[in-house]
Order: structure tokens, then C-alpha cells, then sequence
């Protein structure tokens, strides 16, 4: 009977330990962090992937049987996931995940958010009352989130705080020396004049110091008319962008019209993890930013 036993708990301690938390996470770039800090003490689970939308998201079946299972949800805020996650919370049935509770974590709460509003006006096309939601860009806010996101998962696993802590300092340490290297390598993307499909980039280009002369979109989330293409084409010989740049998501077409007929390169970006092979975590994400911007310059 001894044997047995103990042939039964050899056998126990062989099996992968469970994960303390099971994370439901609204966009990729959260997720990858949530594991940078989490390591194997999280189960991460992305509602969406570098090649969809995030405004514009189905609340399907699926989501909702990850978000019951959640005992944390990773949300961008700043309306950008509005028109579905509140949807997908609701029905969930799961109180510990909902808006006010220690389970429910907003990354844009956690950062200064640019291009806020001083009218909201739906005329004015998909403009989002908190400011534009699209943080992820600038490396400063990584830290910024990562910082309260290891705050939270500590409250919520308070037995594996310490190792929440200490992944993210080691995380940050790393993060703050490719920091140091990004900005030396965008240097000479200070002042470049751009042209974006959509406002995606505002935090890119506020931390690179790019300058967005004019947006493919006429307003915010309204598809690329012939009209603002053909102005923004005219404008060329007055205020001359360098390339265009789009993210994984969107169609091509209007960023490679514009740039056949203005001779600047197209630049897809991958905007998230995820986008593009070379952007497999965030540290990627960077590193290929920044070499697609400097090869499309030279």
C-alpha cells in the first residue's frame, strides 16, 4: 500500500502545476504582458488578434465562456472595446469581472491619454470620449500599465505577489534598456512628416516625434473616400508626407493608391502583438516598428 502511495505522488508532483489566474485579456499587446509578469502563475486567454478590429468585435459564444471562467479582465478602456466587451461581461454572468470590481483592470486608466475631446459630436465620426485608446505605442506606457497591472495581480493572488513583483522588475530593467536603444534608433524619425490610413499611431508618434500631417479617414472610423484621398494627394505638393502607414487590420488598398500616386512608400505596421512574424512578444513589436519606419525612410 506504501508503494502505491507513493508511486501516486511521484506521479502528482510529474503533472503541470494549475494556473492561479485565469486572464482574460481584450487585446493582444495586455496579454503579452500579463504573461511577461504572470510567467506560469496566469492562464491568458485574448479575446482578439492583431488582424482584427478591436472596435468592432462579435460577442460570441466563446468570449462569453472565457470571461465566466475569468477571475481577471484586461481591458484597453477609453470606449475602445464599447460596442462588445460590456455585452460579453454582462452576459457572462461572472460578478468578480464587472466595471468597479478588483477582477475588471482598464490600461488606458493607468496613462496620460492624448487627442481628448473637447466636443463630442458623433458627426465628428468614431471619436472616443476618453481619448485615443491606442496606448500600446509609446514604450513609456508598457511601464506605466505593467506597474499597476503587477499591483492588481498581487491583490488578486496575494500568494504569488512576490513573484508578480519580481517578474515585472526584471521585465522592466530589460524594457527600460531596449528603451534606451529605440530612441536612439528613431532619432531620425523626429519631424518626418506622415500620413496615417487611420489615428492609430498618435502615441508612436508623440514618443518618436513624427509628425502626422493627415489621416486616409475623413473622420475617425469612416472608410477612405476618393475625395480625401485625391485632397490629401493635392496636399502633397504643399505638405509633403514621407510614407503612409496603416496597421495589420486594414485593407491596403487606399495606403498603396495614395502611395503609387504620391512615389512614398506604404508601411504596414504591426500596430500589436502579433501584426507581423518579427512582433512574436512586445519587445518584438518595437524592434520591427522601428526597423519598417527606418527602412521606409532611407
Amino acid at each position: 500500500m506504501k508503494k502505491r502511495i507513493t508511486i501516486l505522488l511521484l506521479a502528482l508532483a510529474a503533472l503541470p502545476a494549475w494556473a492561479n489566474l485565469n486572464i482574460f485579456a481584450t487585446v493582444p499587446e495586455w496579454g503579452a504582458l500579463a504573461k511577461e509578469i504572470g510567467g506560469d502563475k496566469v492562464r491568458v486567454y485574448t479575446a482578439t488578434t492583431a488582424f482584427q478590429d478591436p472596435h468592432r468585435i462579435e460577442a460570441k459564444p466563446s468570449l462569453l465562456a472565457q470571461a465566466r471562467q475569468a477571475q481577471l479582465v484586461i481591458a484597453v478602456g477609453a470606449d475602445l472595446e464599447v460596442g462588445w466587451l460590456p455585452l460579453v461581461l454582462r452576459d457572462s454572468g461572472n460578478a468578480a469581472i464587472q466595471p468597479g470590481q478588483p477582477g475588471y483592470f482598464e490600461a488606458a486608466a493607468w496613462v496620460k491619454r492624448l487627442d481628448v475631446p473637447t466636443v463630442l459630436d458623433r458627426a465628428h465620426g468614431d471619436v472616443h470620449s476618453g481619448g485615443n485608446p491606442h496606448i500600446q505605442l509609446d514604450p513609456r506606457n508598457i511601464l506605466k500599465v505593467g506597474e499597476a497591472l503587477t499591483a492588481r495581480l498581487s491583490e488578486l493572488d496575494a500568494a504569488n505577489a512576490a513573484s508578480y513583483q519580481a517578474a515585472f522588475k526584471t521585465f522592466a530593467g530589460k524594457w527600460r534598456s531596449a528603451m534606451v536603444r529605440w530612441e536612439k534608433e528613431g532619432a531620425p524619425l523626429r519631424g518626418v512628416a506622415v500620413l496615417v490610413h487611420h489615428q492609430s499611431f498618435i502615441y508612436l508618434s508623440s514618443w518618436l516625434g513624427i509628425r502626422e500631417v493627415g489621416s486616409l479617414e475623413p473622420k475617425p472610423g469612416i472608410e477612405p473616400t476618393s475625395g480625401q484621398l485625391s485632397a490629401l494627394l493635392a496636399r502633397q505638393q504643399t505638405v509633403p508626407a514621407k510614407m503612409v502607414l496603416r496597421t495589420a487590420y486594414q485593407q491596403d488598398g487606399p495606403s498603396q493608391w495614395m502611395a503609387g500616386k504620391a512615389g512614398i512608400p506604404a508601411v504596414l505596421l504591426p500596430f500589436t502583438v502579433g501584426g507581423t512574424a518579427e512582433a512574436s512578444d512586445l519587445f518584438g513589436l518595437f524592434d520591427d516598428t522601428l526597423q519598417r519606419l527606418l527602412k521606409a525612410l532611407r
